[in-house]
């Protein structure tokens, strides 16, 4: 079962390659945030998110903002638990489709073709190392060059996340009594 899993991974991942010929991953991404953006690199997000030092590419971004970095770090490292095994039948389901679909109004390709298929990409590549899914990790997973980010809509989109994940984790530690009991079902 896992290693066709890996296989169809890799397949995946092969195709989603040429969505992009010159980038197996976001080099850039394009930060809208209140009517206007700026493209800054993925390394400069990771920089801030890692080691909590500030790039002068994001400086001044920060600053026009009126937003302190901590703010961009906690949100960049933020995880959601997903198996990974779990997160890729999920989201090639009617409902994970959908979710993608929403989610994907805040993050996409430029182009803004095969939004959905990138996105699915960036998940499951983002919880496949260590079951769990972090908005840089996405950004450092997704299959384009450049990426759009809607950063006014980041915590719709993790709240639709956490909705979406929520029920297949407690599946998987063997809560569905309490899901149901919840209403999740």
């Amino acid at each position: 079962m896992k290693q066709r899993f890996l296989l169809s991974m890799t397949l995946a991942s092969l195709g989603f390659l040429s969505l992009a010929p010159s980038a197996a991953a976001a080099e850039n991404v394009m930060l809208r945030y209140r009517g206007f953006s700026r493209t800054v690199a993925v390394a400069d997000l990771a920089t801030l998110a890692e080691t909590g030092e500030v790039p002068a590419s994001l400086a001044g971004l920060l600053r026009q903002v009126g937003q302190p970095p901590e703010n961009l770090k906690a949100v960049l490292n933020h995880a959601l638990t997903a198996d990974v095994v779990m997160l890729d039948k999920a989201l090639n389901s009617l409902p994970g489709e959908w979710m993608l679909d929403q989610v994907g109004q805040a993050i996409r390709p430029v182009s803004g073709e095969a939004s959905r298929q990138a996105l699915r990409a960036a998940l499951v590549l983002s919880a496949s190392d260590n079951g769990e899914v972090t908005l840089l990790e996405v950004l450092q997973a997704y299959p384009t060059e450049t990426v759009v980010l809607e950063v006014d809509q980041l915590q719709a989109t993790y709240e639709r996340i956490n909705t979406f994940l929520q029920p297949v984790s407690s599946i998987l530690n063997g809560n569905l009594l309490d899901l149901i009991l919840q209403g999740g079902f």
